[in-house]
């Protein structure tokens, strides 16, 4: 039996997804008892010229060719962005369409919404590929871990930033430059705003943080902070001192309360989220029966994020052979509260300071009357006649931090305070 699937977005993804499901569709049909066929695709420009298996007899550039088609069953979206692909999502729901969709940022905005639709009209809205690439994070939170009681997420989830770092770690480049080479190589936008100040991992955030800590989670509740202030002389002392610099998602769940956060962090060299380089993603899970897992893998591409929506659509025609569609949604009723996180961490501070006698006594004092103690200290004299002092704390709070930064740039002598980020056990 023939399953007909309309295509909305012919892009990067949605190209691979064509090249997969003709591939694979033998298997498919193996494995489901139904044959994908994708028989539709929305474009915005059917002239444009496309390589691959794209048969451009079944491009489109009316979304309706697909929504009011009575013999597709499922719609894949991969065209991105809140709207219109909300607004193309819902109508496929709401019109007893299966869906599935890699778009995080319309999932982590409008995703209780999508879910409940999906609900009320018994149909499946799948999104492995909404987070992690090829990475199957969605399902196992969903089910192969529900036993477990999820109680901490970390891990590296927007790949352009894992990039950009690492091309600061290993080349000593600046973070324009870096940043540069990225957006020549395709792994940045034109306008990288969305992963270098953490709003794409943010999102990502939301979603797995809803299914693990099964709670409805929003986009605010996520405390967000980039990578753009970090310089190639962060990257030199974090090196000196034994860390490489990642930005990381973490999320916990203590008693029923959320701490989420994006943030660039120290990692030890030791740590294996550390060797987690170039465009690469992973994800670290710790739950009470299932112990410490990590997830590793390409977390984005063509072929790699193609293979997650496909496995999507496997999931959906199997449910559609069974009759078992949309009873799955994971709409969470319960809204825990987020909080600033209560974890105890070292801190690595980088501040520039009049280089003489006493400035650094000064410092030393503040830290003693704020009771955070020094771990390591770099101390190397500018260009300009000042001194650039890195302080890496033993574990303090966050509001300790605060409170030390605070009298810190009290003292005339601080000119700046560069950098704070914690450092990683």
């Amino acid at each position: 039996m023939t399953v007909f699937i309309g295509l909305l977005g012919c892009g990067t993804v949605g190209s691979g997804v064509v090249e997969l499901v003709e591939r694979r569709a033998d298997k498919i049909a193996e494995i489901t008892g139904l044959r994908p066929v994708i028989s539709k695709i929305l474009v915005r420009d059917i002239d444009k010229p496309r390589e691959g298996l794209v048969d451009s007899s079944k491009l489109t550039t009316n979304a309706h060719d697909i929504l009011d088609d009575k013999e597709i069953d499922l719609v894949i979206e991969t065209i991105g962005g809140i709207e219109p692909a909300r607004e193309y999502i819902l109508s496929a729901l709401r019109s007893g369409k299966h869906v599935v969709t890699a778009n995080k940022d319309l999932i982590a905005l409008h995703g209780v919404e999508i879910l409940e639709t999906a609900e009320r009209h018994q149909v499946d809205v799948l999104y492995e590929a909404a987070v992690g690439g090829a990475i199957p994070l969605i399902r196992p939170l969903k089910d192969s871990l529900a036993s477990s009681d999820i109680t901490d997420l970390k891990g590296i989830i927007n790949g352009t930033t894992n990039y950009i770092l690492s091309k600061m770690t290993q080349s000593s480049i600046s973070f324009e430059t870096a940043l540069a080479e990225a957006q020549r190589l395709g792994y940045a936008e034109s306008d990288p705003t969305s992963d270098v100040e953490g709003l794409d991992a943010a999102r990502k955030l939301t979603i797995l943080a809803s299914i693990a800590f099964t709670s409805t989670v929003q986009l605010s509740d996520v405390r967000v902070q980039g990578i753009r202030k970090i310089t190639a002389s962060d990257v030199r002392f974090a090196d000196q001192l034994g860390y490489v610099i990642k930005l990381l998602a973490v999320g916990t769940d203590r008693e029923g309360r959320l701490s989420l956060e994006v943030r660039p962090s120290l990692v030890p060299k030791t740590h294996p989220l550390a060797h987690v380089s170039e465009s690469y993603n992973a994800l670290y899970i710790r739950g009470d029966a299932s112990g410490d897992l990590m997830f590793f893998g390409q977390g984005a591409g063509s072929l790699p994020t193609a293979s997650a929506v496909v496995g999507d659509v496997i999931e959906a025609l199997r449910n559609l052979q069974l009759g078992v569609s949309g009873h799955s949604q994971h709409v969470y009723a319960n809204h825990k509260p987020a909080v600033p996180s209560r974890d105890f961490l070292p801190y690595y501070m980088r501040l520039s300071a009049q280089d003489e006698p006493g400035v650094f006594a000064q410092i030393a004092q503040v830290f003693g009357e704020t009771e955070i103690s020094m771990s390591n200290v770099l101390q190397t004299p500018t260009e300009d006649g000042h001194a650039e002092i890195v302080v890496v704390s033993h574990k303090a709070s966050a509001e300790h931090i605060d409170t030390t930064l605070k009298r810190l740039r009290q003292i005339e002598q601080v000119i700046d305070i560069h950098t704070v980020m914690p450092v990683e056990s």
